[in-house]
């Protein structure tokens, strides 16, 4: 039987609800789709070292946030659609900022995920979401492609809640080229589902940017959704509250 007549008789046994509020949608609501509509600067709490120029399609919160742990880790492959849209926005917002020109292709880079976690999941699901932008950026008229050219050696324990310093740590050296990508290939944009502490990407910048010819362009960044930034809930002296571009302004 064809796939599109189980996924109708599914919706009928078990309708689907939007990932992200719950409401009878699928996969998202308009509303929570367009909360993954607006690019903007990532902007790490603490910037690390080598941390590249990044976009992110919307803030790691609210009904975003339910959205992509869905789709990462409760399977639901479908929701692969409005959120590779969102990092194609992500790509294209970040590559604008770019002066040009440039020659070749936009490279969509996969943050490769560890083997564990490949073997849990049983899917790589950001070479799924690089997949579905390249699709949406080539409809748009930008020459994109997909460049798997790292690869995870080695075991790295589970960052989360670690610091941002040892988050850095114990990623270092974690990634290796796959392949050194060909002189002049295109602008390579490292691709993730979500950012935090931008540790992962500094370390995987700092291996691309090290392959990149003297005088090339940089290496950017774009993901799904950034942890946004917040405010000490009592201002340090001299600082005041986070604005808009993501600084801290001073008194």
């Amino acid at each position: 039987m064809d796939r599109g007549w189980l996924s109708a008789l599914a919706d009928l046994v078990l309708p689907r609800t939007c990932a992200g509020c719950g409401r009878p949608a699928s996969p998202l609501c308009g509303s929570c789709a367009a909360l993954l509509a607006r690019p903007r600067p990532a902007a790490p709490r603490r910037f690390p070292d080598g941390f590249p120029p990044t976009a992110a399609a919307g803030a790691y919160r609210g009904t975003v946030r339910p959205a992509v742990v869905e789709f990462k880790e409760r399977g639901r492959a479908e929701l692969a659609v409005p959120l590779g849209a969102a990092l194609a926005l992500a790509v294209a917002a970040v590559v604008a900022a770019v002066p040009g020109p440039w020659r070749g292709p936009v490279l969509l880079v996969p943050v490769p995920s560890s083997a564990a976690a490949l073997r849990a999941r049983g899917r790589d699901h950001v070479r799924e979401l690089a997949g579905r932008a390249v699709r949406e950026l080539c409809a748009a008229g930008l020459p994109a492609a997909q460049a798997p050219l790292l690869r995870r050696r080695g075991r790295v324990r589970d960052s989360a809640g670690l610091p941002a310093a040892q988050r850095r740590a114990n990623l270092a050296g974690s990634f290796v080229l796959a392949r050194r990508p060909a002189a002049p290939e295109g602008l390579l944009v490292l691709v993730d589902d979500v950012v935090t502490s931008g540790a992962t990407l500094a370390e995987a910048a700092s291996v691309l940017a090290a392959a990149v010819p003297d005088g090339g362009p940089p290496v950017l960044g774009a993901v799904v959704a950034a942890t946004p930034r917040t405010p000490p809930r009592v201002p340090l002296p001299g600082v005041v509250a986070v604005n808009g571009s993501g600084r801290e302004g001073v008194r």
